[in-house]
């Protein structure tokens, strides 16, 4: 697809991978940043071209119906949405409590939230020649990691929710639907699973997805990612057991 000239959102924008995508796409594009912290969102947009920033929580629905009319008025609407906030708890299943909890926060912004948004800005990526959705999962969709176990659910369940929507808009819209699947990255949101030490730049995941989406390449699977996909399908148990050791 056409990597210009498009009018793009992207959620969590104000750090990590969303940054870095913002990074990539804003000099022949324009960008909207969204985020809960305004003055990150600001510090982040303030040395870059053709980027704005919104801010807004995702999981509050008031703020997503607000973020809505403010796209479709200051800027005529989107052709480019990218779901790229995440939330993550380090525990261990058998040892921690409060399970519940942490999975239902997980699962309202990395699962809820950009079904919702995507549900809230549809109607205007129909009307665009050129439109596309990018959910941001993950590695552990596929191969859950016994330290963020819920975080691993739900990107499980936006991969699948992903292949399905995909395959729904393909036959009757323009919409092209892709799945960004990053594996440990180096990013503030990493730190305690190691992202730091053993991730690979933020900037590659940006690349990749750059470079997918010019070649239309829907499944993205970045770094290590398509080497354990593949090893999964093919021993999932043995696979299992080397990515959780």
């Amino acid at each position: 697809m056409n990597i210009t000239d498009n009018t793009i959102l992207i959620t969590g924008g104000g750090s990590g991978i969303g940054l870095e995508i913002a990074k990539a796409l804003s000099p022949a594009n324009k960008i909207i940043i969204v985020g809960r912290n305004k003055e990150k969102l600001e510090a982040a947009a303030k040395d870059l071209e053709n980027v704005f920033t919104i801010q807004a929580d995702i999981t509050n629905e008031s703020d997503i119906n607000r973020l809505y009319e403010e796209v479709k008025t200051t800027f005529g609407g989107i052709n480019i949405l990218i779901n790229n906030a995440g939330n993550a708890y380090v525990y261990n299943l058998a040892t921690d409590g409060d399970i519940y909890s942490k999975a239902v926060a997980e699962f309202t912004t990395n699962y809820f939230a950009p079904i919702r948004l995507t549900d809230k800005f549809l109607p205007l990526l129909k009307e665009q020649n050129v439109a596309a959705i990018v959910n941001v999962s993950s590695i552990v969709g596929f191969v859950p990691g016994s330290h963020i176990p819920t975080y691993s659910d739900s990107k499980a369940a936006l991969h699948s929710h992903t292949r399905l929507l995909r395959y729904e808009l393909a036959k009757e819209t323009n919409v092209k639907v892709f799945e960004l699947m990053p594996p440990l990255v180096n990013t503030d949101f990493s730190v305690e699973i190691g992202g730091r030490e053993n991730g690979i730049p933020a900037s590659e995941v940006a690349s990749d997805l750059v470079k997918a989406l010019q070649e239309n390449i829907y499944e993205i699977r970045v770094g290590n990612t398509s080497l354990i996909y593949d090893n999964f399908f093919a021993a999932t148990e043995g696979a299992f057991a080397t990515f959780n050791n």
